[in-house]
């Protein structure tokens, strides 16, 4: 029996799909793509800030620019004075590029090179410390101006991070801010978390609250506590979500693939994207006292936030012409033009779980002849994973076997929705000397589509 997993209902990307836009990109294009939908972008920054304002909470959303590689986001981040987060000298420079002011910039990651502190601390930038040497390494960089930094706390609930000062490191890194002068200028602490549970980011974001307090006492500004990103997206319905994760097994998969439900990200989410960051701001750190927010305001603390998969919600989807379809005992294999490389939930072993939808190929093959094209009784699902166009035996998009309303065929296309958060382009690479699939921007005028191609 087929296992289906439906993204959630999506009114503008279906009125995309139904027209023939996706089609003439493709003929146009010669292979895959990836369509982006900057407006959605611009919607989701939206509900971040009125998250905050109506917590009557001070804070900056930073757009975790490793989500997605493409320059829309960085110009739609400009436009709207919203910050970023890099973690490189090729994000730093490509955000500066786009016209993000530099002291916007939150500059996150482990050990970084000489090369990106220098030029980050001369924009500008808020640096995130995030081990004791790279400090060292700051209090003697000659930037012309004091270098701005935050403290980044080793989460104690989860020892085995690598990210983060200990204890003993936090008090040495505080007591060598206090007595740096105006080499630095120590503005709070950030933390990097796993997972997307919204207590334990309130909690050590109440930690860090009262380690703004204790900062300032010796003379050092902290002002502002960065939580990072973490916010989750809800791409399925509860109770689909909840029947694929109690059925699915090793028979729903290709060569009998067996996942674990804890191999998968979490495709549904009751509390996702901002309604997540109300919910973290109205929790009470430690489960006690006051809410969150009530503590940024009584402390006087900027909230800093790092967004990235939450920013994009159905910001995009990706493209991916069917190249053949090959019959197997019970099921299919549908091959694509592309690679799972562009799928990058396959980096971690993983599936991309949202099912992909076929818009057939409208060429003088519709009507009644598509009964042609199905194994059973019209009407009847057809069973397929998705290979893609590689030599490997594991290049596969999808092991799942996928419910298609009917048989795939040349020339159709599947849309694999919602993508535009971390599956784009995080492990794409030209194997076979296959060009990685460009970034097609839609947005609408007067009611009709656009498109540009990303620069």
């Amino acid at each position: 029996m087929a296992l289906t997993l439906p993204a959630r209902p999506d009114p503008l990307a279906d009125r995309i799909h139904a027209g023939g836009l996706l089609h003439e990109l493709a003929h146009g294009l010669r292979g895959p793509f990836h369509y982006l939908l900057p407006e959605r972008f611009d919607a989701n920054l939206a509900a971040f800030r009125a998250a905050l304002a109506g917590a009557g909470v001070e804070g900056r959303v930073h757009y975790a620019k490793k989500a997605n590689k493409a320059s829309v986001f960085m110009e739609r981040c400009a436009a709207a004075g919203a910050g970023a987060d890099v973690a490189s000298l090729g994000e730093l420079r490509d955000a500066l590029g786009h016209g993000v002011r530099g002291d916007d910039l939150v500059v996150t990651g482990p050990a970084k090179n000489e090369q990106l502190l220098r030029v980050a601390a001369r924009q500008g930038a808020l640096i995130a410390v995030d081990a004791p040497d790279e400090l060292e390494r700051l209090l003697v960089l000659d930037a012309g101006r004091p270098v701005r930094v935050l403290l980044r706390r080793h989460p104690p609930a989860q020892p085995r991070s690598r990210f983060g000062l200990d204890d003993a490191q936090l008090q040495e890194a505080l007591r060598r801010c206090a007595g740096a002068g105006d080499a630095v200028r120590m503005e709070g602490f950030s933390f990097h978390l796993s997972g997307y549970a919204v207590q334990p980011r309130a909690d050590l974001a109440g930690e860090l609250v009262e380690l703004c307090l204790r900062a300032r006492a010796l003379g050092l500004p902290a002002d502002r506590i960065s939580i990072g990103g973490g916010f989750p997206v809800d791409y399925v319905a509860a109770d689909a979500w909840d029947a694929f994760l109690t059925e699915q097994g090793p028979g729903h998969y290709h060569g009998e693939k067996a996942f674990a439900a804890d191999d998968f990200y979490p495709y549904h989410s009751p509390v996702a994207g901002a309604d997540a960051l109300r919910a973290i701001l109205a929790a009470r750190p430690g489960g006690t006292g006051p809410s969150l927010a009530e503590r940024l305001r009584q402390a006087g603390v900027t909230l800093l936030l790092e967004p990235g998969r939450a920013l994009l919600d159905r910001a995009g989807s990706s493209v991916f012409p069917v190249q053949g379809v090959k019959d197997r005992a019970g099921y299919g294999i549908v091959t694509v033009d592309g690679t799972s490389l562009s799928l990058s939930e396959q980096w971690f072993n993983s599936e991309y779980l949202p099912d992909p939808v076929l818009l057939r190929d409208r060429g003088d093959r519709t009507g009644p002849a598509d009964r042609t094209d199905r194994t059973g009784p019209a009407g009847q699902p057809y069973r397929a994973c998705v290979g893609g166009a590689s030599c490997l035996d594991s290049d596969l998009l999808t092991w799942r076997k996928i419910a298609f309303p009917a048989r795939p065929r040349v020339g159709d296309l599947l849309v694999y929705p919602n993508t535009a958060g971390y599956q784009m382009d995080s492990n794409e690479s030209p194997f076979h000397e296959l060009p990685l699939p460009p970034k097609v921007v839609i947005d609408h005028h007067g009611g009709r589509p656009r498109w540009h191609l990303d620069r």
